[in-house]
């Protein structure tokens, strides 16, 4: 039985990037130091800061992830639900939402197919 799409589960995913989240000094400074509207820039903090974490999660939990995205992008949700509530360590407001999404959904679906490959 699949689970429902969740945009709280979305969030919780990046939790990581909020401020709410003040455990490690070296990783709040990682994440202002990088522009995320600039997707290569983006992609280089996924892979360091949400490949682990996506990686420690079941099968089932990150088909989730993936399928919670995929669903919200394809009924062009804006994805206010995640980022209205959500205070980050981000330098910058995320500019495109759903390009923001686009992108997480492609390195999730990435970490998801690559066999458990250091990067």
């Amino acid at each position: 039985m699949k689970n429902k799409p969740s945009m709280s589960i979305i969030r919780g995913l990046l939790f990581t990037y909020d401020i709410e989240n003040t455990d490690d000094l070296e990783r709040e400074k990682l994440i202002a130091s990088k522009d995320i509207n600039n997707e290569r820039e983006l992609i280089k903090l996924f892979d360091e800061l949400t490949k682990p974490e996506f990686l420690a999660y079941t099968k089932t939990e990150q088909e989730w992830f993936i399928d919670s995205i995929t669903h919200f992008l394809a009924t062009n949700d804006s994805f206010d639900a995640v980022f209205k509530n959500m205070a980050t360590y981000f330098s910058a407001p995320v500019i495109d939402q759903k390009k923001f999404m686009h992108v997480l959904l492609s390195c999730l679906k990435n970490y998801y197919y690559t066999p458990n490959s250091e990067s």
